[in-house]
């Protein structure tokens, strides 16, 4: 045997070279996906797969755990303004993502632009997640839907950070698809094994209804702690004020003023003393006398180069009064929508026009009974309806041309489309008289968001049915359920009839101020073990801020509490 000589160990040198660095690689791969169990206590990382200021149910769980003292950061994309709150408390930091490049989705088909995209929010979140935040979150709580590729990210950050995933179930991914490619599609086959797959073993689930919980557990059987919690306004949300209305159509003019349907329909006003809603005079328009021109009055207004001009038509200080809702206002309906498939503008569109149809009616029917005699019962008639459709989509174009050529024939009814700021939008469903819900969900197993906000400011709605709206819409109690648009005609008719004194309005309106009062002393906020009973969310209706601290807060500090 021969011995190694010294050209032999230069020879192995870049052999071992290459073995160390093989082994390195190895090492650092494996140690980087390994789990870990150190991180940062009372720290969470919120995953919204979308425009974060679109997203109230994520932004609630985020200003709620700052209010705990959780380090929150919540990665999203950027687009309409968060509410006030994260941009205020101390621990909350928006850390947004990227968006693919726009003028490939102009340039390349739908095909090849998909998957790169998928691949560019792949990249930019495990950035965000592994890089972005130095600290491991305790708990990653990620929005679903959007599945692909949310889940399967979340769950392999989990993996190497230690983190806890919690999964708040909005929807299901898969039905959504299946709306705009059919149930049988081998995309919706794939989708739905993917979210069984990456959704079924978290730490914890969120569900907004009992009917999602009992559905996803039996058909995945879910793994961790399973919790519903339904969706509640936050403690800002009330019945708007005449003077907050005010100061809302004050604002709202100049949007109001370009819309060209409602010049003549709304009743003549004159800011700052009066909008279409409100006034602060005893009358519509006072007036006062003008002062003679030989006048001392008159001449001391002449002579000030500073002096406003002052209209006659100006009520005078005597006059001013707080603003008060107007006797001849036009009833006000509000409607939220996503501008999408999943909610058929169409039907709440055609019952305004058989309302329009029934106004002229009973004006005609009126006039026939003031020629008879005496002794006939009264005819009450309909008042105008401004209706106004708040949110962004892309069916928004299509669906408001079609109100435009309605709109040429219709004298009692305007229909217009506003885009509010995240601290007008609870002020107009606090304003308004009636909200209307076309959602109509594709799991039938969520409940609408904009219904627990028109609740939240004392707003009766009429909602679109589907198998599991009676967990929030109680019809006949807090609001009316219709199925198709002939009905909800007929609701708008039995709710407006002698309005603004609409008894049955105001029996609705009533039911949410005594739900939200039922429990004269609500859960403390810092108590920490606080549960909800079984059937307790169907009796209390509280706030966020209350729903949430009893829901989780006893998840979220369970084992520092085991710990003291």
């Amino acid at each position: 045997m021969t011995r190694p000589t010294a050209s032999d160990f230069v020879a192995f040198i870049p052999q071992f070279i290459v073995i160390v660095i093989v082994s390195w690689i190895a090492w650092s791969v494996w140690s980087f996906f390994k789990p870990r169990d150190q991180h940062s206590l009372r720290s969470v990382a919120i995953i919204v797969l979308g425009d974060i200021g679109r997203s109230p149910r994520m932004m609630y769980h985020a200003q709620s755990f700052a209010e705990n003292d959780f380090v929150t950061d919540i990665i999203g994309y950027r687009g309409s303004k968060p509410i006030p709150a994260l941009e205020r408390l101390p621990r909350v930091q928006l850390r947004y993502l990227p968006k693919p490049p726009k003028h490939l989705g102009r340039m390349l088909p739908f095909t090849l632009f998909a998957p790169i995209k998928i691949l560019h929010q792949i990249a930019s979140i495990l950035y965000v997640a592994l890089i972005q935040i130095p600290k491991p979150p305790e708990f990653i709580l990620v929005q679903n839907p959007p599945t692909i590729p949310t889940l399967a990210l979340v769950w392999l950050v989990g993996r190497i950070r230690g983190s806890k995933v919690i999964i708040d179930w909005h929807n299901l991914g898969y039905s959504i698809l299946a709306l705009k490619v059919g149930k049988k599609h081998p995309f919706v086959k794939f989708a739905t094994w993917f979210e069984g797959t990456f959704g079924r073993t978290a730490y914890a689930h969120l569900f907004v209804t009992r009917a999602m919980r009992d559905f996803l557990v039996k058909k995945w059987d879910l793994q961790g702690r399973k919790l519903v919690l339904h969706d509640r306004p936050p403690r800002h949300f009330h019945r708007s004020s005449a003077q907050e209305i005010h100061e809302l159509f004050l604002r709202l003019k100049p949007s109001l003023t370009l819309q060209k349907s409602l010049q003549g329909f709304l009743p003549e006003s004159s800011a700052p003393y009066s909008t279409p809603f409100t006034h602060t005079s005893t009358e519509s328009f006072p007036t006062s006398p003008s002062p003679k021109r030989d006048s001392l009055e008159y001449r001391s207004k002449i002579s000030s180069p500073r002096a406003s001009p002052i209209s006659t038509a100006a009520p005078t200080y005597s006059q001013i009064r707080l603003p008060s809702l107007r006797p001849d206002r036009p009833a006000l309906l509000v409607s939220s929508t996503s501008w999408t498939s999943d909610e058929d503008f169409g039907i709440l569109l055609e019952a305004l026009g058989m309302y329009e149809v029934r106004a002229r009616e009973l004006v005609a029917l009126h006039g026939k009974a003031e020629t008879t005699k005496e002794g006939q019962g009264k005819i009450n008639k309909l008042p105008k309806l401004l209706a106004i459709v708040t949110g962004k989509g892309p069916l928004r174009g299509r669906y408001m041309k079609e109100v435009a050529r309605l709109q040429e024939h219709w004298q009692w009814v305007r229909c217009v489309s506003l885009w509010l700021e995240a601290e007008d939008y609870p002020i107009l469903l606090g304003s308004a008289d009636l909200g209307v819900c076309l959602h109509f969900s594709s799991s039938a197993l969520d409940l609408p968001m904009k219904v627990v906000d028109m609740f939240g400011c004392g707003l009766p709605v009429c909602a679109l049915d589907y198998a599991c709206l009676h967990e929030l819409v109680k019809d006949g109690v807090n609001g009316l359920v219709f199925k198709n648009s002939a009905q909800l005609a007929e609701q708008l008719e039995g709710l407006f009839t002698a309005f603004p004194n609409s008894s049955r309005l105001t029996d609705l309106r009533g039911s949410l101020d005594k739900s939200s009062q039922r429990v004269t002393t609500p859960p403390h906020y810092h108590s920490p073990r606080q549960s909800v009973e079984p059937g307790e969310e169907e009796w209390y209706w509280g706030t966020w801020e209350e729903n949430w601290t009893r829901t989780v807060r006893p998840l979220i500090l369970r084992d520092l509490d085991r710990d003291r």
